[in-house]
């Protein structure tokens, strides 16, 4: 039962980052910070498939995850890393774009992303992103929240976009960022997925 609650949760969370991403982040040039930003730097100094790279980082950190987390946490991640690789392919081939405010959208993908990280992160998995270094922090230095180090990681990542995508993608970055990584603070701290199990035994 808990394997399977685990696995339905990775694929929530999977399905909630990937349609953020690709229907909104990607279209509306918003670099957030994670794996699919950077991924979209790259791609315009290097003229690359976005997919292409994003899927050659996801390897590279599954084999951080597998020496920094262990075993069963690298095991639910290959499931999570093929989902995340699949989703994002198949929505990124579809071409949709979320017409709306900018801001809405924005908002509306940082509050999916932050949910879709607490879905796998309670999975005791990862997205195989830059969640990958914030997980092996905390589990060095229980102190350091996961949260504040995903902050810190996509601040970076958002700055490096400037080289490319301009202040206006930056700004809206780091909103995007405090966004998503307060969702996913919070749902941590309230631990709400137990409570909505509960309720739907009940």
């Amino acid at each position: 039962m808990n394997k399977a609650k685990d696995i339905l949760f990775i694929l929530i969370g999977n399905l909630l980052i990937t349609s953020a991403y690709a229907f909104i982040t990607v279209p509306h040039e918003i670099v957030n910070g994670g794996i699919t930003s950077f991924s979209m730097v790259i791609s315009n100094i290097i003229h690359c498939d976005i997919s292409l790279i994003t899927n050659l980082i996801t390897i590279i950190l599954l084999a951080l995850c597998l020496f920094g987390l262990g075993k069963e946490t690298f095991l639910k991640s290959i499931f999570s890393s093929l989902c995340y690789m699949v989703l994002f392919s198949f929505f990124h081939s579809l071409g949709f774009t979320l017409h709306m405010n900018q801001v809405v959208c924005l908002i509306i993908a940082a509050i999916m992303v932050g949910f879709g990280y607490y879905f796998c992160i309670i999975a005791n998995s990862s997205t195989v992103g830059f969640d990958v270094i914030a997980l092996i922090v905390n589990k060095r230095n229980a102190s350091i929240s996961i949260a504040k180090t995903m902050r810190l990681i996509n601040i970076i990542v958002i700055l490096l976009g400037f080289l490319t995508y301009g202040v206006t993608s930056i700004i809206m970055g780091i909103v995007f960022a405090l966004i998503q990584t307060k969702v996913l603070d919070v749902l941590l701290n309230i631990d709400v997925a137990p409570r909505l199990l509960r309720k739907m035994h009940s």
